[in-house]
């Protein structure tokens, strides 16, 4: 008997770890487009916008000062944010870097 509550308590501990596997290279990004500071919008998320083209994207970041390159033409990277578009928004992008195009 106690074995067996040992094994199901290791069994427990075990099945509730979540291993997470490294994202895919599917959600990185390159970006080249100008940096916007995000104004009224009917969506609610990102701090900036950029255009590429005719698409658009909204931006934030915990890296990159995105406030230094407004109105520039550059290259950003980052990873696209799970859950979104949302609100008929364009895509969310969390910044990784910026460099001047």
């Amino acid at each position: 008997m106690k074995r067996l509550l040992i094994l199901m308590t290791v069994v427990c501990i075990y099945s509730g770890c979540k291993t997470t596997m490294p994202t895919g290279s599917k959600n990185v990004v390159q970006i080249n487009g100008t940096i916007e500071k995000l104004g009224m919008t009917t969506f609610q998320y990102g701090t900036h916008l950029i255009k590429s083209g005719n698409v658009t994207y909204a931006l934030k970041s915990n890296k990159v000062n995105l406030n230094s390159f407004l109105a520039e033409e550059v290259r950003l990277k980052g990873t696209r944010v799970e859950g979104y578009p949302i609100e008929n928004g364009p895509e969310l992008i969390e910044v990784l870097e910026v460099d001047f195009k």
